[in-house]
């Protein structure tokens, strides 16, 4: 009996000590980026689900051009971005991509020597990613320049590269892919001025490694060559390799493999800044069926040689996903009542329903924060509804608020809280100024009126988005380009 339970307690002690070294070497290996490059204002926390930022860098530093070529110090853009929206429910994931070439405001972002640049104007989403040009970009500004966008919180964000790529691949066996056509070398890079050897055969394959980031790199000689057109396929590849790590299993001998090239590979915020932390994040993705992860992209159309970003179907996008609800326009926000049952549960952020606020001894001030006519009016009729007593409605300062900002003076974060129960979304700033008032932004523009004596604002599911959307049990060979 000494002799068993000596062997037994061995065992356990063994198998103690592997598992910490495994968490060791897993710790050892992540790399976060400062949260000091986070923004000050930002959109408050939703009561339900999670948002995370997935960024596919080109920089060429750090060994990349092995892999992509070019000029070994490109520090490089956000070549890929998409917003992955988790539901409270667990069971349905959304992410929309972003293409790189769209137009949008870019928000004061720090850079390495401490210092704030000032607000951009319609440019080039993936320059927030090289602001400061620093060797490992800069995460915190694109995160920066989403959550302005589209008036939600990023809780995680995570930046992979070419090397992280090809390693993720591998680890994982490879991932099964389609082609609609032969792929030469001349697509893949067409400074060779000729077609090559040929990369790709048409149909279904296994691809891993550098093959991987070929396939997913390749934009010109299929459909109009454009990046949409490789969004498309992106989303084909991140839905197949879904696919794949779910019918392996979420066990060690498949997770380990994955973890370790992962963790080598990936640049993190700090709340994803260790082994525990990524696992668990990992594990809250088990209950999601394949054929409730969607991928979409926003709304958006061509501007020249340019993407502009296409409203207020974005903003109708965005505010569905912040109420939780799915593109079908189903509530998914887990356990909580679906708002539009008239509960008095949080809806977008955990707010009561506009229906169950009163805004009875509460004064607040209304400024449109956009050049969209008659909004503060239209803001200001809804707070009266609701027995606010309105002291001024006028333009804003500013006419680019993305966002809904109700600001509030010493003493009245109370009477703010209420004013922002209205408002879906609506984040609270603290100024020296007395009393309360309300800056309309972008997001409240695209939401429907509400009924008069109250009602439901979430706005309708974008439809139209949904029948483009693309599921991660989908036929790989299915919807691969634009044009």
């Amino acid at each position: 009996m000494r002799l068993f339970l000596g062997i037994g307690v061995s065992l356990v002690v063994l198998a103690a000590a592997g598992a910490g070294w495994v968490y060791f070497k897993l710790n050892g290996n992540i790399n976060t980026f400062a949260a000091d490059g986070i923004a000050r204002e930002r959109p408050k926390s939703g009561a339900a689900g999670q948002n995370v930022l997935i960024i596919g860098s080109d920089a060429r530093t750090g060994g990349n051009d092995k892999f992509g070529g070019g000029d070994k110090d490109d520090v490089g853009r956000s070549d890929t971005a998409f917003l992955l929206h988790i539901y409270g429910d667990g069971k349905h994931a959304v992410g929309v991509s972003i293409p790189r070439d769209s137009l949008v405001d870019i928000p004061p972002c720090k850079l390495p020597n401490g210092e704030w640049t000032h607000e951009q104007s319609n440019t080039m989403f993936n320059a927030a990613f090289s602001v400061g040009q620093s060797a490992k970009g800069n995460p915190a500004c694109t995160q920066n320049t989403v959550e302005k966008m589209t008036g939600m919180r990023v809780d995680h964000t995570v930046v992979v590269d070419f090397a992280g790529f090809s390693a993720m691949t591998s680890a994982v066996g490879g991932v099964k892919v389609c082609l609609p056509k032969d792929v030469y070398e001349g697509d893949l890079n067409p400074n060779k001025h000729a077609r090559g050897e040929r990369i790709f055969p048409k149909g279904v394959q296994n691809v891993s490694g550098q093959k991987a980031l070929d396939y997913v790199r390749i934009r010109h000689g299929i459909g109009d060559g454009s990046d949409i057109g490789r969004i498309q396929r992106q989303q084909a590849f991140v839905s197949s390799l879904i696919k794949k790590i779910k019918d392996q299993g979420l066990n060690p001998t498949t997770l380990l493999p994955l973890a370790d090239a992962a963790t080598k590979s990936l640049i993190v915020d700090p709340g994803l800044g260790s082994a525990d932390k990524l696992l668990s994040f990992a594990m809250s993705l088990k209950n999601i069926d394949l054929h409730n992860i969607n991928f979409i992209t926003v709304p958006w159309r061509y501007q020249g040689a340019r993407v502009a970003i296409v409203q207020p179907n974005a903003d109708n996008l965005w505010a569905t996903l912040r109420a939780d609800r799915t593109l079908d326009g189903e509530y998914a926000g887990g356990k909580q009542d679906d708002p539009k049952k008239g509960d008095k549960g949080g809806k977008d952020g955990g707010s009561p329903s506009k229906e169950h606020v009163s805004g009875d001894g509460v004064a607040v001030a209304v400024y449109n924060g956009t050049t969209v006519p008659g909004l503060g009016a239209r803001a200001a009729g809804e707070l009266k509804d609701h027995n606010f007593t309105v002291t001024r409605t006028d333009t804003a300062k500013s006419q680019t608020h993305t966002g809904t900002v109700v600001q509030y003076g010493p003493g009245a974060e109370d009477h703010a809280k209420t004013v922002a129960d209205m408002f879906p979304g609506a984040r609270l700033q603290q100024v020296t100024a007395q009393g309360v008032a309300v800056v309309v932004g972008k997001t409240y523009a695209a939401t429907p009126e509400t009924p008069k004596g109250g009602g439901d604002t979430t706005p309708d599911a974008p439809t139209k988005v949904k029948e483009k959307s693309r599921s991660a049990d989908q036929d790989p060979c299915a919807d691969l380009s634009y044009g």
